[in-house]
């Protein structure tokens, strides 16, 4: 085995016992590197990536290849959702040398002093795609490191102060106002597919989270049905779609399709926090059921597979089982039939299918990815049955079908725990929790925050990027966490502060905010990487949105609740510098900032406090005025006794309680309105909110 097996990231460990003498990213391979004064060949990927698997046993699994690699370069293996920094600052070099084709797996040729002087992805092991193979590229990069030294270094040197550039962001100077809101919001929904849902009409479809949510508190100021509509639309076509699992629940990547049918199978945690809140809001702010039902079943799905005995949340559930992308997912029509003979009567049985589009011929690759592509009602008459028979038929089956599909060999389960995204499903149970009164979610939520305060934290405080368990009793966590780290676990402690309103975690919270300030300010927003990290070529400032929110982006939200919760001007003043950033490109390309546009209008439109003094279950009744509909504006602190100067947190200071009734104080925008005692009174002020 080479160096991997020490390593505790599973796509890591994928590797061990590659022929090629892989190292892992850090001082040891580069100072080979540098000693041997041999190129450095980078592969970033990760653990449910698909063509990650097939170059792995094409080419790293292959002896005469692998010899090659270990001859000519010093080979350097990284897991990208460990090292953000890594894969951003290197895949912006790739975009570069491809023209803006990025991907995993991703392929830098690096000098010993890590400047990137080729990049690519996927290469094939012989020439083919019109691509060439990979040993040809190999060669070619070492040939031009032997040959043309002075060339290739100063090409690489170029690159480096371009990459360095590109981090470098300067104000836009636009205003910060409704009209960017407002024509934000309209290009969003100007491509929207009125036929199978999504933001925009062609394929791949992403379910683009940030945006639907975005769309969403927008509605919430700015009615316009049109903003709902989309957003609705494209919800329920993707919970009905191949994209969601309707077995076993949870979201699937993307679809790569135009109708939400053929996923790419992975399902990624951060994928399946960041939809379980926007279909909650959409109930909130429509009442359909159905989008409560899909949170519920996101969570269900989410404590069933990713969640760990130590309350910590898993990474990834691969695409491929026994060699074979979404193997473990598909159907054949014979197959169900057996499953649900004697549970359900043959026509019981043909109307099952039918609703779920299996066929004999199939509608992926000759097998069935159970999809719904028709109304319950149009399905129904069909079968001359009624919608709720149908839907009792459809609920039969599936404990059924998902009782069978377990017997099968599973996808590979990724069990690293990462601090960011442990925040982002942190938020959505906490949310739900409260929302949907559900006490197990919070239980849930507060186990996953003791673990991130102890398990992914230093004896200081700081947070760290991963953690793995390697025994029963015992796990390591390692690498300094990154800028969406501590912006998604503030994330997370403020809503199960809304929660549960134990002090606890909204003092973390600001601790976090703090020690944020202190050690990731640049000249303007916030760079990815603390002053205490390793020192790159380039020091990675996000600000624009990809899979998961932007650190910047979704810092200054955080920011702007907690400048709303102590009164702290410093807190705004931080959150201003980055939108002031992007304010222009917002405009041009909302698509990338939904987290920032969300963030603006909450700016904007500005934070509506909510004091509660009074005993928490007396005051049940304006808590659901104020948490059960969708209010994204509102901020909400509740203590159960009178106040005073030293409150936690300070927007209840000197509050107290009037003719023993729990007490509200509604305040927006630096004035308080009379403090009112119902929920009747409390829902009349924030109708003017």
């Amino acid at each position: 085995m080479n160096r991997l097996q020490y390593e505790t990231s599973p796509y890591l460990r994928q590797h061990q016992d590659n022929p090629v003498d892989w190292y892992p990213w850090g001082e040891e391979a580069l100072a080979k590197a540098k000693a041997e004064d041999k190129p450095i060949l980078l592969s970033i990927g990760y653990a449910a990536c698909h063509w990650c698997h097939v170059m792995a046993h094409e080419s790293f699994e292959d002896a005469e290849t692998a010899a090659m690699m270990n001859d000519l370069f010093v080979n350097i293996k990284v897991d990208r959702e460990e090292r953000p920094d890594i894969d951003d600052l290197y895949m912006q070099a790739t975009l570069i040398f491809t023209q803006g084709h990025g991907g995993w797996p991703m392929t830098v040729f690096l000098t010993p002093d890590g400047k990137p002087f080729h990049a690519g992805t996927y290469f094939p092991p012989t020439p083919r795609y019109g691509m060439p193979s990979f040993r040809q590229i190999m060669g070619a990069a070492h040939q031009a490191y032997a040959q043309h030294r002075e060339e290739l270094e100063a090409s690489a040197h170029q690159i480096s102060q371009l990459l360095n550039q590109a981090f470098e962001v300067n104000p836009a100077g636009e205003e910060l106002d409704a009209t960017l809101l407002r024509t934000a919001a309209f290009k969003l929904i100007a491509d929207t597919d009125p036929i199978y849902g999504g933001l925009h009409r062609g394929q791949p479809k992403f379910p683009s989270p940030m945006n639907l949510d975005f769309l969403l508190r927008y509605h919430t100021t700015a009615p316009d049905e049109r903003f709902i509509n989309a957003v609705s639309f494209t919800l329920e076509k993707m919970a009905q779609g191949g994209i969601y699992d309707q077995i076993g629940g949870g979201f699937h990547r993307y679809s790569v399709d135009n109708r939400w049918l053929v996923p790419h199978f992975e399902k990624m945690l951060y994928d399946n926090a960041q939809l379980a809140r926007v279909y909650l809001h959409a109930y909130q702010l429509t009442g359909n059921a159905f989008f409560a039902d899909v949170t519920r079943d996101i969570l269900t799905y989410v404590e069933r597979e990713m969640l760990d005995a130590c309350g910590g949340f898993y990474s990834t559930q691969d695409a491929d089982s026994e060699g074979e992308e979404g193997k473990f997912y598909v159907w054949s029509a014979t197959e169900i039939r057996e499953v649900l003979k004697g549970h359900l009567s043959e026509a019981e049985i043909k109307a099952y299918l039918d609703c779920y589009d299996i066929t004999t011929d199939g509608n992926f690759e000759g097998h069935n990815i159970p999809n719904r592509p028709e109304a319950l009602d149009t399905v129904a008459a069909r079968h001359h049955v009624t919608p709720e028979q149908l839907d009792s038929i459809a609920k039969t089956a599936r404990p059924l079908l998902f009782t069978h599909r377990e017997q099968r060999i599973k996808p590979g389960l990724d069990d690293k725990m990462l601090a960011a995204w442990n925040g982002m499903m942190l938020a959505a149970y906490a949310e739900a929790a409260r929302v949907l009164d559900d006490t197990h979610y919070q239980a849930i939520a507060e186990r996953n925050a003791a673990f991130i305060l102890s398990e992914l934290s230093t004896a200081d405080g700081r947070l760290y990027r991963t953690h793995k368990r390697t025994s029963h009793e015992h796990g390591e966590s390692k690498l300094t966490a990154y800028l969406e780290d501590y912006a998604n676990v503030m994330d997370g402690l403020l809503e199960l502060y809304q929660t549960t309103f134990d002090t606890r975690w909204f003092s973390e919270a600001q601790r976090l905010a703090n020690y944020t300030l202190a050690h990731f300010r640049a000249e303007a927003g916030f760079y990815d990487t603390s002053d205490e990290h390793e020192t790159l070529i380039a020091r990675p400032r996000s600000l624009q949105d990809n899979a998961t929110p932007a650190g910047n982006t979704l810092i200054a939200s955080c920011l702007l609740k907690l400048a709303a919760y102590t009164g702290h001007a410093v807190y705004e003043e931080a959150a201003l510098s980055v939108y002031g950033q992007i304010s222009h490109a917002m405009r041009e390309y909302p698509s990338a900032f939904g987290v920032a546009l969300a963030g603006v209008h909450l700016l904007t439109q500005r934070p509506v406090e909510v004091a509660i003094i009074g005993k928490r279950n007396d005051a049940q009744a304006v808590l659901d005025v104020v948490r059960k509909p969708f209010h994204p504006r509102v901020i909400v602190a509740l203590a159960e006794s009178d106040q005073d100067a030293e409150s936690t947190p300070p927007l209840l200071a000197y509050r107290t309680q009037r003719e023993g009734r729990p007490t509200v104080y509604v305040c927006q925008n630096f004035a308080c309105a009379t403090p009112v005692t119902t929920a009747a009174e409390v829902q009349s002020l924030l109708d003017e909110v």
